[in-house]
């Protein structure tokens, strides 16, 4: 198992610019919904998003970080477009 910082230091791992352009990232694990909350803000934005545990997982085990990679990616483009 892993805990939050490493599932944030994968994510700042596939997107190194996440810092540099003033997007801060943070992760934490929801109990109520089962899942990880991706919690990206510049400024006075922030957008929410749930992955589910087993993608994350697949994803720190290093098999698959599509899913992730792609909400992420997605996330950063909804900030940049506000």
């Amino acid at each position: 198992m892993y805990d939050k910082k490493e599932l944030c230091e994968k994510i700042r791992g596939l997107y190194p610019d996440i810092g540099e352009c003033g997007i801060d990232v943070d992760v934490d694990f929801d109990e109520e919904q089962k899942s990880w909350t991706v919690n990206l803000k510049k400024d006075q934005i922030e957008l929410k998003h749930f992955l589910e545990d087993q993608d994350a997982e697949l994803c720190m085990e290093g098999k698959q970080c599509v899913s992730l990679g792609l909400e992420i990616a997605q996330l950063k483009d909804n900030i940049s477009k506000i």
